[in-house]
């Protein structure tokens, strides 16, 4: 059987059964997904394993469903690594235009203090503190 003919034979409601999803998929910000996380206080010992992963600028870490970064300025910046947009754990940090966040999913990104910086969505990306006693890093809300 022809393609065309197969396609005929589907009708309209399997067409549309087949379609709906994509054409939906994503039409709107924050429906389902995984929850932005909330309550995060947690610390990295910056001389341990864990904590050498985030020795160069540009370095960042996934802990928590936070992205833990070391900038190319060399400070130390945290952001949710579930996207504001339909919360995805894909968010991770690279090095383009001085440093943002991006999440794969979807192309979303983001300034290093949140702000969307493309019109995947207008949800600023959740930050959260972060603060450096002696090889101490603390992250926090």
């Amino acid at each position: 059987m022809e393609r065309k003919a197969f396609l005929r034979t589907l009708g309209a409601g399997a067409a549309f059964a087949l379609t709906f999803p994509c054409v939906q998929g994503c039409s709107k910000d924050n429906e389902g997904g995984l929850p932005i996380p909330t309550g995060v206080d947690f610390t990295i010992d910056l001389t341990s394993s864990e904590g050498a992963q985030l020795q160069n600028n540009g370095d960042f870490i996934l802990k928590n469903e936070v992205v833990v970064v070391k900038n190319l300025q060399g400070s130390f910046i945290a952001a949710s690594q579930i996207c504001s947009h339909q919360q995805t754990d894909q968010v991770r940090f690279i090095e383009n235009d001085g440093g943002i966040f991006e999440c794969s999913t979807h192309g979303s990104r983001f300034s290093q203090n949140g702000t969307p910086l493309n019109t995947i969505t207008t949800n600023p990306l959740k930050i959260f503190n972060t603060e450096l006693n002696g090889d101490i890093l603390r992250v926090f809300e």
